[in-house]
């Protein structure tokens, strides 16, 4: 039998009680103990997870003889710090989305991982979903055939977020999950963000991002947090196949359509010029089966599995990294009116002081 790994949870606020709940019941882990500089609010969970112990100092934690890992559910702006510090502790690290604030504390984070031989896994949740699994899955196999467009849409009446505006909260979730199914990862050659300020809050609380992929394809997101109906829905439409993600309705979350557009390449009379002829595909729906299981608790396995391989886990910093730099070139497009961003502007020559980076 395959022995536990000892791990904390770092922030006890919305999404550390989930964590926690997770880790406790998991048979890969051994939840030890929760860390918040809240005590009462850490008592609060430790008493919904079997009494583990409680920290409100994240040195205490960190000097902890038994402990494996930690995976941080705090704000953004914290990550790099405990994040830091936990990998200079030799412990592996689970950070929730973002990975970080900013591309430069990302890669440093990265770096230090991987100088030390550590697991850094960014917490992208929904590619732990049966649904995304399977996403996934078929388009490895070739189901869909090349891929032509994804286009997805995550819009609720949602809280306002005091920090960020609603790229930064909501577009991850969607990043993450392109970057996760597609092969490659999420490599847009640029970023186009346009937002919208209605009701005055200072930020973008409605947003559309355009992304035009390497092989002619495009990517395109809507978030919002200004609609009275909720859509959590994801449409890739590939060369033979088209897969619509509904995850809203658990009765159908996957629908495979055998529908689509063929192009086909007519000469004229023998000449170099050539006609399109386009023709319509109706084929069947179906919709896969899908297995019940919890994605919190598949990513808990996922990461205790890839400490024991001695492997990067299947949403490692690195993907972290690739939709850190979409959100921040988003930024960037957003202030220059919507222009069309490239991504190279987020990389940092690999010989520029540190210490510069960090300033």
């Amino acid at each position: 039998m395959t022995t536990k790994l000892n791990i904390a949870v770092v922030g006890a606020g919305y999404w550390g009680p989930n964590l926690a709940r997770n880790f406790h019941t998991s048979p890969d882990w051994n939840l030890v103990a929760i860390c918040d500089i809240d005590g009462e609010r850490a008592r609060r969970v430790a008493e919904m997870t079997g009494g583990v112990r409680v920290v409100t100092a994240l040195s205490d934690l960190l000097a902890s003889a038994d402990l494996d890992a930690v995976a941080i559910a705090t704000p953004a702006k914290t990550h790099h710090g405990i994040a830091r510090a936990a990998l200079s502790a030799g412990m592996h690290v689970m950070v929730e989305k973002p990975l970080a604030d900013t591309g430069v504390r990302g890669r440093d984070m990265v770096r230090a991982a991987a100088e030390r031989g550590l697991v850094l896994m960014a917490d992208h949740t929904y590619c732990y979903t049966p649904a995304v699994l399977k996403i996934r899955e078929l388009i490895e196999e070739g189901a869909l055939g090349d891929i032509l467009f994804v286009d997805s849409v995550r819009i609720n009446l949602g809280l306002i977020q005091p920090d960020v505006d609603v790229f930064w909260d909501l577009a991850p979730h969607d990043l993450s999950i392109i970057d996760f199914v597609l092969p490659g990862g999420l490599r847009p050659l640029t970023v186009s963000a346009h937002g919208a300020d209605p009701l005055g809050a200072g930020k973008s609380c409605v947003g559309y991002l355009s992304l035009p992929l390497p092989n002619g394809a495009m990517a395109h997101v809507h978030v919002n947090w200004l609609s009275p109906t909720k859509i959590r829905q994801m449409i890739i439409g590939g060369t033979k196949r088209t897969l619509v993600w509904d995850d809203l309705n658990p009765q159908q979350r996957l629908s495979v359509y055998d529908r689509g557009v063929d192009l086909e390449l007519q000469a004229l009379d023998g000449a170099e010029r050539s006609a399109a002829t386009v023709s319509y595909r109706l084929g069947d729906t179906w919709s896969p089966a899908l297995p019940e299981r919890e994605a919190l608790g598949a990513m808990a396995s996922e990461f205790a599995e890839a400490i024991r391989d001695r492997r990067p886990s299947r949403t490692d910093g690195e993907a972290g990294l690739r939709v850190l730099s979409i959100l921040e070139a988003a930024s960037r497009s957003l202030a220059g009116f919507g222009a069309a961003t490239p991504l190279d502007a987020d990389r940092i020559a690999a010989d520029r002081p540190l210490a510069e980076e960090l300033l």
